[in-house]
């Protein structure tokens, strides 16, 4: 293949890479540039509030009852 077709085709590979990498969604991260992108689903307010509660639920999850675990698993209470 001759050198000018080689690096001729290299160039508009580079140049199409390049247009595409300025258009393509940005991940979670930070917004991407104003005629692109768009708020990340994690950052809108129904998400945090969402993520909110699920974070309270394992919260409350984690902390044993203590009444209630004993009496469900046969153990007995501290009544000394």
């Amino acid at each position: 293949m001759r050198d000018r077709l080689f690096l001729s085709l290299l160039a508009g590979a580079a140049v199409i890479m390049i247009a595409l990498a300025s258009v393509w969604p940005q991940g979670y991260g930070a917004r991407s540039p104003a005629p692109f992108g768009q708020t990340p689903v994690q950052q809108t307010p129904e998400m945090q509030a969402a993520m909110a509660r699920a974070e309270a639920a394992q919260k409350r999850k984690r902390q044993p009852v203590f009444g209630a675990a004993a009496a469900t698993q046969g153990l007995r209470t501290a009544t000394h």
